[in-house]
């Protein structure tokens, strides 16, 4: 495959081109709440009803996160190979770099996007810092017991929760309140400010609570992955793929659509749905990568076109909140409500489009994009 060299060392390709691919995941995910704010009040699937939601769910929910956090443990290893090419502090270089993501997160959050996991990430950078010394077997078995843990977890509240007639269920969301936000994510941009400076907080510490075991089990399969340098071995993998697909399709997909049509029953049929996806969503996840590796190799167009979005990953996630905003919400637009799923999902593909066309057109004349550049001069303090 093509490998875009720089100065320092090899741009790997098959990074870049998954990091743009699970970038089109995470905003059909996201822009579901730009769509219906009402959706962090009511608690319910991120586009309302009908085909759509349960497409996003059973396809797309939970499975893009995991890509983006398995991606940033292998940056990890990246990152540290070059700190140590230039005789540089790993420490030093990674506690610079988790503090800019955290200070970009916390501004995303309050003022674009109360989904954002940015925070998340730096802190769990800081530990997966702490765990570098870890074999990537030993990184392997601590991954799987925290995946297994959760799923347990799971499936005891369900027992629970079905032992006590569905008393642990959630209270049913409150019409007037979600009402209340949707005014406000349409109002004036000072009450789009109001509605983040509100709903940021509770949101961040259930992603913290919820995504944060999820993704530090992604780092440290990221990190073994990255150890031992299997990206960039394409010759160890590429005979697998195959055996990939079937067992990740064959297992998620049904694993995504159970937790699709239990999603939002608030008792034991719902958090079940929750155990069965959180141990299948890594599994459809790993199919959508061997199927998109294996599209790469045969039609390389198609790794080119998705290799500049990933190359400016991070410039990417903020652009599509910006861009998302500016749609939706009172800083511009404001349709929030007004479309249909169908039209929404359209929207995705079109804000897609055009990040696409501004990563190739920017790196044409540039070498990082515009937020990479900045964490860059932070990390290596120059």
């Amino acid at each position: 495959m093509t490998r875009v060299l720089t100065p320092q060392a090899a741009r790997i390709h098959e990074i870049d081109a998954l990091r743009g691919f699970a970038l089109a995941g995470i905003l059909v995910a996201n822009i579901g709440f730009f769509a219906d704010p009402g959706y962090a009040v009511a608690g319910s699937m991120p586009i309302p009803g009908g085909p759509v939601a349960y497409a996003v769910s059973a396809l797309v929910l939970t499975k893009f996160y995991i890509l983006f956090s398995f991606l940033f443990g292998y940056s990890f290893t990246l990152q540290m190979r070059a700190a140590e090419r230039a005789g540089a502090s790993v420490r030093a270089r990674t506690v610079r770099r988790c503090l800019g993501l955290f200070a970009i997160g916390l501004a995303q959050g309050l003022l674009l996007w109360v989904g954002d996991i940015l925070t998340l990430y730096a802190v769990l950078g800081l530990i997966l810092l702490a765990l570098r010394g870890i074999r990537p077997r030993t990184a392997v078995i601590v991954a799987m017991v925290v995946i297994g843990v959760l799923t347990l977890l799971w499936l005891a509240l369900a027992v629970l929760s079905g032992l006590e007639g569905g008393a642990g269920a959630a209270a049913a969301p409150d019409p007037a309140e979600a009402s209340r936000i949707m005014a406000l994510a349409t109002g004036g941009p000072l009450d789009v400010l109001r509605m983040q400076l509100e709903l940021y907080p509770p949101l961040a510490a259930a992603i913290w609570l919820f995504q944060g075991p999820t993704a530090l089990a992604m780092f440290l399969l990221g990190l073994a992955a990255g150890r031992t340098r299997l990206l960039e071995e394409p010759e160890r993998w590429a005979h697998l793929l195959g055996r990939v697909q079937w067992a990740g399709f064959g297992v998620g997909l049904p694993g995504g659509v159970l937790f699709a049509l239990t999603q939002g029953s608030n008792g034991p049929a719902e958090l079940l749905g929750l155990a069965v996806n959180t141990v299948t969503s890594p599994l459809l996840t790993a199919a959508y990568v061997a199927t998109l590796l294996r599209v790469v190799r045969r039609f390389p167009a198609v790794g080119r076109s998705l290799a500049p979005a990933g190359r400016m990953a991070a410039s990417n996630y903020l652009g599509q909140s910006v861009l998302a905003c500016l749609v939706f919400t009172g800083y511009g637009l404001a349709l929030a409500g007004r479309l249909a799923p169908v039209a929404v999902m359209g929207v995705a593909a079109a804000l897609y489009t055009v990040l696409l066309l501004l990563s190739a057109w920017w790196l044409r004349s540039h070498r990082y994009g515009p937020v990479e550049y900045g964490l860059r001069r932070l990390t290596n303090w120059t």
